[in-house]
């Protein structure tokens, strides 16, 4: 199953997470998801957003808690997003949790793994 289809299978939506996701271990006992990238690598949502090659997550049904590898640029500061969640699949929303704020974003934002790319130069979905 690809990580992808791990997210869709949770409630998560399939674009979460980049194309150029390498590799993942996933431990259905206690929920650690662990993402292997072929390297660090900014992509655009809403916001401009920086995966780190590595990430962990606790995954459960609908949300990604304690979030570790996932930064998002806001008002020109960079804050680690701590937390994902879709509480409602009906409402077309999707909240990121950034420590100070929770932003939440339309899902349609996130119905394809975006390109993420290393060296920083980004085109907005649209373009790509």
């Amino acid at each position: 199953m690809s990580i992808h289809d791990l997210l869709k299978s949770k409630g998560l939506p399939f674009g979460l997470l980049p194309k150029e996701v390498k590799s993942y271990n996933y431990s259905s006992n206690n929920g650690l998801l662990e993402v292997y990238l072929d390297g660090p690598c900014l992509t655009m949502f809403d916001t401009i957003a920086f995966y780190e090659s590595y990430l962990k997550a606790n995954l459960t049904y609908g949300s990604l808690s304690s979030v570790h590898g996932l930064s998002q640029e806001e008002l020109f500061v960079w804050l680690p997003v701590k937390g994902i969640i879709v509480d409602d699949p009906n409402s077309g929303l999707i909240l990121f949790d950034i420590g100070l704020a929770h932003k939440q974003l339309s899902l349609s934002l996130f119905e394809d793994p975006p390109h993420c790319n290393p060296h920083g130069i980004l085109k907005k979905k649209t373009e790509i």
